[in-house]
């Protein structure tokens, strides 16, 4: 079935039972719509993906995606509910999250409270579990790609674009060079083979910059930014944050950045880590 323009009461873009409203972002290879499906009467949330444009290994990943996603539906990883070809596109309908994404989050509320920090981290190890049950890396774990949904005082946290995501069953690697550098394992920017402990450091990432406002390590280019990473004998935690951070807090933080991913927690070990498990009396 062709798009259709639709200019009435505005201009947009019609497509099957969907109409596109506006843009809520995506890159050279996707885009993501907000949408109004016109039979039901629901905003949802539509990714349009360029099949042209992806090679046979970005292709598997699409595929993984769209296997993973359509067998689960848990309250921490993103819903799918439909998807659909039109003119070499897929069309991927999922649900809408109307809290944007941790990054804006972020950005609007500066560092959070180690508290606010735990509950979101207890959000993120149940949905990475249900990863873990499937062998699932997702690879591109970071802030942009979790969102939020609920109100500002219950917000739930929810995994999203799987679209770098793969198999990986235990005693096997993968070699891709993949991800975004900020959150990327050292051993991704360093061209080794990796496991699921890769999305352990970007757990260990997010945390950090939860904590801090900002990422862990930065750099102008992939090989400062190893470099740094290597060069570090003691995580960059804000001097005005650390001194009222618990241990527990600082532990599960320092371990998920581990930079040898032997030392490194594995899921289970962060799952079940003391800072997940401590109850605060409010």
């Amino acid at each position: 079935m062709e798009l259709e323009t639709t200019r009435e009461p505005f201009e947009s873009v019609r497509v099957r039972d969907f109409v596109l409203k506006s843009k809520l972002g995506g890159g050279s290879l996707a885009t993501i719509w907000r949408a109004d499906n016109i039979v039901i009467g629901e905003e949802l949330a539509l990714k349009q993906i360029y099949l042209s444009k992806l090679n046979k290994h970005l292709r598997s990943c699409l595929e993984c995606e769209l296997n993973f996603l359509s067998s689960v539906n848990h309250p921490h990883i993103i819903r799918l509910y439909d998807a659909f070809e039109v003119e070499s596109c897929m069309f991927l309908v999922l649900e809408l999250c109307s809290g944007g994404n941790l990054a804006s989050f972020i950005r609007c509320h500066g560092h959070i409270q180690e508290l606010t920090a735990r509950r979101f981290m207890q959000q993120l190890g149940a949905g990475l579990k249900i990863l873990h049950s499937h062998h699932i890396i997702h690879r591109d774990l970071k802030p942009e790609n979790i969102l939020l949904s609920g109100s500002e005082d219950d917000l739930v946290l929810k995994i999203a674009d799987f679209g770098l995501s793969r198999t990986v069953h235990r005693g096997s690697y993968a070699d891709t060079v993949c991800g975004s550098p900020l959150y990327m394992a050292p051993e991704i920017l360093q061209f080794q083979r990796y496991d699921e402990k890769v999305d352990m450091w970007s757990t260990g990432a997010i945390l950090f910059e939860l904590l801090n406002g900002y990422p862990p390590f930065h750099g102008r280019s992939n090989v400062q930014l190893l470099r740094n990473i290597k060069s570090c004998t003691c995580l960059p935690f804000s001097q005005l944050i650390l001194p009222g951070l618990h241990p527990d807090c600082v532990d599960i933080c320092t371990r998920l950045l581990a930079l040898n991913p032997v030392d490194r927690l594995s899921f289970d070990e962060f799952y079940q880590h003391r800072f997940l498990k401590r109850i605060e009396v409010e």
